[in-house]
Protein backbone atom coordinates (compact mmCIF):
# COMPACT_ATOMS: atom_id res chain seq x y z
CA UNK A 1 0.00 0.00 0.00
CA UNK A 2 1.80 3.85 -0.91
CA UNK A 3 1.36 5.55 1.92
CA UNK A 4 -0.25 9.33 1.52
CA UNK A 5 2.17 11.93 1.72
CA UNK A 6 1.49 14.51 4.17
CA UNK A 7 1.12 18.10 3.29
CA UNK A 8 3.22 20.45 5.11
CA UNK A 9 3.11 24.32 4.64
CA UNK A 10 6.04 26.69 5.05
CA UNK A 11 4.44 30.06 6.69
CA UNK A 12 7.80 31.87 5.73
CA UNK A 13 10.42 31.64 3.10
CA UNK A 14 12.00 33.91 0.94
CA UNK A 15 12.20 32.00 -2.06
CA UNK A 16 12.72 35.17 -4.32
CA UNK A 17 16.07 35.20 -2.91
CA UNK A 18 17.22 32.40 -4.41
CA UNK A 19 16.35 33.50 -7.65
CA UNK A 20 18.59 36.69 -6.59
CA UNK A 21 21.56 34.44 -5.78
CA UNK A 22 20.88 32.27 -8.41
CA UNK A 23 18.21 32.84 -11.28
CA UNK A 24 14.80 31.88 -11.50
CA UNK A 25 15.82 28.13 -12.74
CA UNK A 26 17.69 28.03 -9.35
CA UNK A 27 14.21 28.89 -7.33
CA UNK A 28 12.04 26.86 -8.95
CA UNK A 29 14.78 23.89 -8.61
CA UNK A 30 14.71 24.08 -4.85
CA UNK A 31 10.70 24.58 -5.05
CA UNK A 32 10.42 21.40 -6.65
CA UNK A 33 12.94 19.71 -4.63
CA UNK A 34 10.20 20.61 -1.66
CA UNK A 35 7.16 19.96 -3.40
CA UNK A 36 8.67 16.67 -4.19
CA UNK A 37 9.04 15.97 -0.10
CA UNK A 38 5.15 17.36 0.81
CA UNK A 39 5.70 20.92 1.13
CA UNK A 40 2.27 21.70 -0.61
CA UNK A 41 2.70 25.42 0.06
CA UNK A 42 4.95 28.42 0.74
CA UNK A 43 4.30 31.63 2.35
CA UNK A 44 6.66 34.14 0.47
CA UNK A 45 7.15 37.57 2.58
CA UNK A 46 8.43 40.37 1.15
CA UNK A 47 10.95 42.61 3.21
CA UNK A 48 11.16 45.92 1.12
CA UNK A 49 9.69 48.10 -1.46
CA UNK A 50 12.17 46.70 -4.18
CA UNK A 51 11.02 43.11 -3.79
CA UNK A 52 7.30 43.29 -3.42
CA UNK A 53 6.72 42.48 -7.13
CA UNK A 54 9.09 39.70 -7.25
CA UNK A 55 7.25 37.90 -4.10
CA UNK A 56 4.19 38.31 -5.80
CA UNK A 57 5.07 36.83 -9.38
CA UNK A 58 7.54 34.26 -7.78
CA UNK A 59 3.79 33.29 -5.39
CA UNK A 60 1.77 33.09 -8.86
CA UNK A 61 4.68 30.83 -10.82
CA UNK A 62 4.65 28.08 -7.83
CA UNK A 63 0.99 28.71 -6.42
CA UNK A 64 2.05 29.81 -3.23
CA UNK A 65 0.93 32.74 -1.23
CA UNK A 66 2.74 36.14 -0.20
CA UNK A 67 2.85 39.10 2.41
CA UNK A 68 3.66 42.65 1.39
CA UNK A 69 5.62 44.69 3.79
CA UNK A 70 9.28 46.41 4.89
CA UNK A 71 11.15 44.43 7.36
CA UNK A 72 12.45 46.61 10.09
CA UNK A 73 16.34 45.66 8.86
CA UNK A 74 15.17 47.79 5.95
CA UNK A 75 14.53 50.76 7.25
CA UNK A 76 17.42 52.40 7.56
CA UNK A 77 17.03 53.26 3.52
CA UNK A 78 13.15 53.29 3.32
CA UNK A 79 11.68 56.37 3.52
CA UNK A 80 8.19 58.10 3.65
CA UNK A 81 7.92 57.31 -0.17
CA UNK A 82 8.16 53.53 0.45
CA UNK A 83 4.92 53.44 3.04
CA UNK A 84 2.77 55.14 0.63
CA UNK A 85 4.13 52.89 -2.33
CA UNK A 86 3.47 50.03 -0.17
CA UNK A 87 -0.19 51.07 0.88
CA UNK A 88 -0.48 51.89 -3.06
CA UNK A 89 1.00 47.96 -3.94
CA UNK A 90 -1.29 46.58 -0.86
CA UNK A 91 -4.54 48.54 -2.45
CA UNK A 92 -3.94 47.61 -6.06
CA UNK A 93 -3.35 43.70 -5.04
CA UNK A 94 -6.12 43.38 -2.26
CA UNK A 95 -8.38 41.34 -4.73
CA UNK A 96 -5.38 38.95 -5.12
CA UNK A 97 -6.17 36.10 -3.23
CA UNK A 98 -2.85 35.29 -3.20
CA UNK A 99 -1.90 37.99 -0.95
CA UNK A 100 -2.42 36.77 2.58
CA UNK A 101 -0.57 39.37 5.03
CA UNK A 102 0.86 42.34 5.51
CA UNK A 103 4.30 41.20 6.36
CA UNK A 104 7.54 40.69 6.97
CA UNK A 105 7.03 43.93 9.18
CA UNK A 106 8.54 44.12 13.14
CA UNK A 107 11.26 45.25 15.51
CA UNK A 108 14.42 43.83 15.43
CA UNK A 109 16.74 44.96 18.80
CA UNK A 110 19.90 42.70 17.69
CA UNK A 111 21.66 43.90 15.10
CA UNK A 112 23.69 46.79 15.91
CA UNK A 113 23.45 49.87 14.72
CA UNK A 114 19.86 49.90 13.37
CA UNK A 115 17.33 52.95 14.79
CA UNK A 116 14.71 52.01 16.62
CA UNK A 117 13.16 54.98 16.86
CA UNK A 118 12.61 54.85 12.96
CA UNK A 119 12.02 50.80 13.23
CA UNK A 120 8.60 51.79 15.39
CA UNK A 121 7.84 54.52 13.36
CA UNK A 122 7.87 51.73 10.56
CA UNK A 123 6.26 49.30 12.40
CA UNK A 124 3.11 51.09 13.73
CA UNK A 125 2.46 52.24 9.94
CA UNK A 126 2.11 48.75 8.49
CA UNK A 127 0.27 48.31 11.84
CA UNK A 128 -2.00 50.76 10.27
CA UNK A 129 -2.07 49.55 7.03
CA UNK A 130 -2.93 45.93 8.30
CA UNK A 131 -6.03 47.62 10.46
CA UNK A 132 -7.29 49.53 7.16
CA UNK A 133 -6.94 46.39 4.91
CA UNK A 134 -8.41 44.46 7.82
CA UNK A 135 -5.13 41.97 6.85
CA UNK A 136 -2.83 39.66 9.50
CA UNK A 137 0.59 40.60 10.15
CA UNK A 138 3.75 38.44 10.01
CA UNK A 139 5.96 39.70 12.29
CA UNK A 140 9.77 39.63 12.91
CA UNK A 141 10.96 39.39 16.01
CA UNK A 142 14.47 39.12 17.18
CA UNK A 143 14.76 40.82 21.36
CA UNK A 144 11.85 42.91 20.79
CA UNK A 145 8.32 40.64 22.11
CA UNK A 146 7.97 43.12 24.70
CA UNK A 147 7.81 46.09 22.69
CA UNK A 148 6.06 44.38 19.40
CA UNK A 149 3.16 43.29 21.89
CA UNK A 150 2.70 47.04 23.18
CA UNK A 151 1.87 48.16 19.41
CA UNK A 152 -0.38 45.22 19.05
CA UNK A 153 -1.97 46.28 22.17
CA UNK A 154 -1.95 50.05 20.99
CA UNK A 155 -3.10 48.87 17.57
CA UNK A 156 -4.96 45.68 17.63
CA UNK A 157 -4.92 43.69 14.10
CA UNK A 158 -6.70 40.02 13.40
CA UNK A 159 -4.05 37.96 14.32
CA UNK A 160 -1.10 36.68 12.28
CA UNK A 161 2.38 34.86 12.75
CA UNK A 162 5.39 35.81 15.21
CA UNK A 163 7.94 34.49 13.24
CA UNK A 164 10.48 32.32 14.49
CA UNK A 165 9.52 33.14 17.60
CA UNK A 166 12.49 32.64 20.56
CA UNK A 167 11.02 34.44 23.51
CA UNK A 168 9.11 33.62 27.01
CA UNK A 169 6.92 31.51 27.89
CA UNK A 170 4.89 34.85 29.19
CA UNK A 171 5.36 36.37 25.88
CA UNK A 172 4.39 33.47 23.77
CA UNK A 173 1.16 33.27 25.62
CA UNK A 174 0.17 37.08 25.18
CA UNK A 175 0.62 36.84 21.70
CA UNK A 176 -1.85 34.16 21.43
CA UNK A 177 -3.73 36.26 23.69
CA UNK A 178 -3.64 38.48 20.56
CA UNK A 179 -4.63 36.14 18.19
CA UNK A 180 -1.00 34.69 17.32
CA UNK A 181 0.50 31.62 16.15
CA UNK A 182 4.13 31.23 16.52
CA UNK A 183 6.44 30.10 13.40
CA UNK A 184 8.92 27.47 14.51
CA UNK A 185 12.17 26.21 12.56
CA UNK A 186 15.41 25.31 11.93
CA UNK A 187 16.50 27.37 15.60
CA UNK A 188 14.59 24.55 17.02
CA UNK A 189 16.73 21.35 15.98
CA UNK A 190 19.56 22.17 18.01
CA UNK A 191 19.57 20.49 21.20
CA UNK A 192 21.08 23.53 22.99
CA UNK A 193 17.82 25.65 22.42
CA UNK A 194 16.38 24.53 25.43
CA UNK A 195 13.83 27.24 26.35
CA UNK A 196 12.85 27.40 22.83
CA UNK A 197 12.74 23.31 22.29
CA UNK A 198 10.36 23.50 25.64
CA UNK A 199 8.25 25.63 24.10
CA UNK A 200 7.65 23.65 20.77
CA UNK A 201 7.13 20.78 23.26
CA UNK A 202 4.76 22.48 25.81
CA UNK A 203 2.73 25.22 23.81
CA UNK A 204 -1.08 24.48 23.09
CA UNK A 205 -1.52 22.42 19.58
CA UNK A 206 -3.53 25.25 18.44
CA UNK A 207 -0.34 27.10 19.03
CA UNK A 208 2.15 26.02 16.39
CA UNK A 209 2.91 26.78 12.69
CA UNK A 210 6.03 25.65 10.90
CA UNK A 211 8.47 27.46 8.72
CA UNK A 212 12.19 27.62 7.41
CA UNK A 213 12.44 31.08 6.80
CA UNK A 214 14.87 29.52 3.98
CA UNK A 215 17.42 30.08 2.85
CA UNK A 216 18.07 31.90 6.09
CA UNK A 217 18.27 29.82 9.76
CA UNK A 218 19.20 26.55 8.52
CA UNK A 219 18.60 23.32 10.88
CA UNK A 220 21.60 21.93 12.83
CA UNK A 221 22.49 19.15 10.22
CA UNK A 222 23.40 22.31 7.55
CA UNK A 223 24.98 23.73 9.51
CA UNK A 224 28.63 25.36 8.65
CA UNK A 225 30.90 26.21 12.18
CA UNK A 226 33.28 29.24 11.64
CA UNK A 227 36.09 26.98 11.15
CA UNK A 228 34.46 25.36 8.58
CA UNK A 229 33.88 28.79 6.96
CA UNK A 230 37.21 29.65 7.38
CA UNK A 231 38.46 27.00 5.47
CA UNK A 232 36.83 27.92 2.71
CA UNK A 233 33.55 26.03 3.50
CA UNK A 234 30.44 28.28 2.10
CA UNK A 235 27.78 29.51 4.52
CA UNK A 236 25.00 27.04 5.13
CA UNK A 237 21.57 27.50 2.69
CA UNK A 238 18.73 26.52 4.20
CA UNK A 239 15.74 25.36 1.70
CA UNK A 240 12.26 24.47 2.10
CA UNK A 241 12.91 21.12 1.54
CA UNK A 242 14.24 21.32 4.95
CA UNK A 243 10.71 21.69 6.36
CA UNK A 244 9.41 18.06 7.01
CA UNK A 245 12.81 17.36 8.64
CA UNK A 246 12.54 19.85 11.09
CA UNK A 247 8.90 19.17 11.52
CA UNK A 248 9.56 15.62 12.62
CA UNK A 249 11.75 16.96 15.23
CA UNK A 250 8.86 19.35 16.60
CA UNK A 251 7.04 16.32 16.48
CA UNK A 252 9.90 14.20 18.66
CA UNK A 253 9.36 16.67 20.62
CA UNK A 254 6.14 17.08 21.39
CA UNK A 255 5.44 13.19 21.41
CA UNK A 256 2.82 13.00 18.28
CA UNK A 257 2.95 11.79 14.74
CA UNK A 258 4.16 13.54 11.98
CA UNK A 259 0.69 13.07 9.87
CA UNK A 260 -1.01 14.61 13.57
CA UNK A 261 1.72 17.54 13.56
CA UNK A 262 0.86 18.28 9.61
CA UNK A 263 -2.72 18.63 10.07
CA UNK A 264 -2.70 20.49 13.32
CA UNK A 265 -0.15 22.80 11.78
CA UNK A 266 -1.66 23.24 8.30
CA UNK A 267 -5.27 24.28 10.54
CA UNK A 268 -3.14 26.51 12.60
CA UNK A 269 -1.82 28.52 9.34
CA UNK A 270 -4.97 29.04 7.87
CA UNK A 271 -6.00 30.09 11.10
CA UNK A 272 -3.44 33.03 11.14
CA UNK A 273 -3.63 33.57 7.48
CA UNK A 274 -7.55 33.04 6.98
CA UNK A 275 -7.12 34.01 2.68
CA UNK A 276 -5.01 30.68 3.15
CA UNK A 277 -7.23 28.31 3.45
CA UNK A 278 -9.25 29.51 -0.04
CA UNK A 279 -5.70 28.30 -1.61
CA UNK A 280 -5.29 24.86 -0.32
CA UNK A 281 -6.89 21.79 -1.90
Amino acid sequence: MIRRMDAWIDTHCHLDEFAVHGGTGYADAERARAAAVGVSHCVLPAVELANLHAVRAMAHRHGDSYALGIHPLYTPQAGDGDLHALEDAVAQYLDDPRLVAIGEIGLDFFVPGLDAARQERFYRAQLQLARRFDLPVILHVRRSADRLLKGLRDLPVCGGIAHAFNGSLQQAQAFIALGFKLGFGGAVTYERALQLRRLAAELPPGALVLETDAPDIPPHWLYVTAAERAAGQPPARNSPAELPRIAAVVAGLRGISRSDLAHATRANACAALPRLARLLP
